[in-house]
């Protein structure tokens, strides 16, 4: 340790008051974490790049301040989805520290493991006061059964109003407006689940009706349009 000369020459004066770091809460305990190892948590976050062009949601599971699982969702930037990949390859494995200094390849990606540092070293993680935290695997539970990002897609004009594109339900391929040219509902594909029909051995035909849905006043609806091309 090197001391500046100004430092040498001071006299030594006791420390005063120390109660430690404050504690946080981890897994329904509270700890007062001094080291990455006693960092613990589950949480989620969002990040973006630098242009602003798309957004990643990022959610990692953190034992003992390793990350344990991590699920990456990205929007908005075609090239980003690749990046994701590399970067679901590279976070298991690394200590919460490691990640934040890693390159995560997307500007977006890297901010989000940025902001989810922050929620879980201050002990806001969505895990905070679930005893003995969340089992691994607890970070596809977003996705649902299909283990697909819910995604929601939505586009409007002055000249010619709104147009429904995607919801959580799945891709919207009418929208049902009623007398006054006004959206009373809406109908839907779920391509997750039709892909899982397919997989179990119907065709494309089948697997589209038994994946199809509706959502508000359909058969109220006066006229039903596509709204990709009408």
């Amino acid at each position: 340790m090197i001391y500046s000369r100004e430092v040498e020459e001071m006299c030594k004066v006791a420390q005063g008051v120390n109660h430690g770091a404050a504690p946080i809460p981890e897994e329904a305990k509270w700890v007062k974490a001094k080291e990455v190892k006693d960092i613990s948590g589950l949480t989620h976050g969002v990040g973006w790049c630098a242009p602003q062009q798309g957004a990643c949601k990022l959610t990692l599971n953190v034992k003992e301040g390793v990350i344990q699982e991590a699920l990456v969702e990205t929007i908005g930037c075609s090239g980003m989805t690749h990046s994701a990949a590399m970067a679901a390859e590279i976070l298991p494995g690394r200590t919460i520290l490691e990640a934040l200094n890693t390159d995560l390849v997307c500007d977006a990606i890297n901010t989000a493991m940025r902001e989810l540092f922050l929620q879980i070293v201050y002990g806001r993680s969505q895990s905070a006061f679930s005893e003995e935290g969340l089992a691994i695997g607890a970070g596809l539970e977003d996705l649902g059964k299909g283990l697909r990002s819910q995604v929601g897609t939505m586009y409007g004009t002055l000249a010619k109003g709104p147009r429904y594109l995607e919801m959580a339900e799945g891709y919207v391929t009418g929208i049902a407006l009623d007398e006054e040219g006004q959206i009373i509902g809406y109908k839907y594909v779920n391509f997750g689940k039709m892909t899982d029909f397919m997989k179990k051995g119907d065709d494309a035909a089948t697997a589209y009706e038994k994946a199809s849905g509706q959502y508000g006043r359909v058969a109220d609806a006066v006229k039903i349009i596509d709204p990709r091309k009408e």
